[in-house]
């Protein structure tokens, strides 16, 4: 499967990230906060997409869709600290006036 056949959309109605293939709908959620940042709240995978990197790969084109539109975001979700530890370039997008949690 090629992953980058399917767009990841942006539903600020809906307020998530959305990806969907065959039929099955992987969402990052998200609040929209003041001065153009995102709260990053919770990533969920399709049980049907699990292990074929479909997590990283919405993270991924989101966060790509943030940095367009020169926004931040506070990583409030778990799969997102972890993407960030696993690709350090992307810490640009984490506002300077988020505080990482202790259990971070």
């Amino acid at each position: 499967m090629n992953l980058t056949d399917y767009p990841v959309e942006y539903h600020p109605e809906r307020r998530r990230f959305e990806l969907t293939i065959d039929g099955h709908l992987s969402i990052l959620e998200f609040r929209q906060l003041k001065n153009n940042a995102l709260a990053l709240t919770h990533t969920e995978v399709d049980p049907a997409l699990e292990g074929k990197g479909v997590g990283s790969y919405l993270v991924k084109s989101a966060f790509e869709y943030i940095d367009q539109q020169h926004w931040t975001i506070f990583p409030y979700c778990p799969f997102v600290v972890t993407y960030l530890r696993r690709h350090p370039a992307w810490y640009r997008l984490v506002s300077p006036d988020f505080e990482e949690p202790e259990e971070f």
